[in-house]
């Protein structure tokens, strides 16, 4: 295979005997991903990348409910526990402007706006711990720069370049 894959949620247990699974969402489109009818591709952390339809779907406990068109009973999903749900890049959703995905932020440079700019490093990692997300930039010395991402601070994102330009307000180093 490949095309490449993005995760959309993660197969945390079975639910009954039919062949239900419980699915943690990763997605912020998680009822268009797990829609009826939705194509999809499980990847277990052994063995090969299974595709799938999503037979029925229903949210409970936050959580996703989800009995797949291919496979039947407990049995056949009891091995794809701890498994990752992915989707063809070609299904991605289109984003406002300003808006980013993680795996569109994650491994680019960051740059002051100062002249001459100076490198921070290259973004390992994001945070979402409420209000904002906070981009952890990897220095090339192994230190981490926590970065709010807010208007304020993030000036410039440039995907194709895999380059973000940054205002440093103080106290953020």
């Amino acid at each position: 295979m490949s095309e490449k894959l993005l995760t959309v949620g993660k197969i945390v247990n079975t639910h009954g005997i039919r062949g239900e699974v419980k699915v943690m969402p990763y997605s912020d489109f998680a009822d268009q991903r797990f829609a009826s009818k939705s194509r999809l591709h499980i990847v277990p952390e052994k063995g090969s990348p299974v595709e799938v339809t999503v037979e029925t779907s229903r949210f409970h406990k936050n959580m996703y409910i989800v009995k797949f068109k291919e496979l039947h009973g407990i049995n056949e999903v009891e091995k794809f526990k701890g498994a990752l749900l992915k989707i063809t890049a070609d299904l991605q959703e289109e984003l406002p402007e300003n808006e980013y995905y993680f795996h569109e932020i994650i491994g680019c440079r960051v740059v002051t706006d100062e002249e001459p700019a100076e490198e921070l490093g290259v973004i390992s990692e994001i945070l979402t711990p409420g209000a904002n997300d906070v981009w952890v930039v990897k220095t090339p010395k192994g230190k981490q720069i926590l970065l709010p991402a807010i208007p304020d601070v993030v000036l410039d994102v440039d995907k194709e370049a895999k380059l973000i330009r940054v205002h440093l307000m103080e106290g953020l180093l």
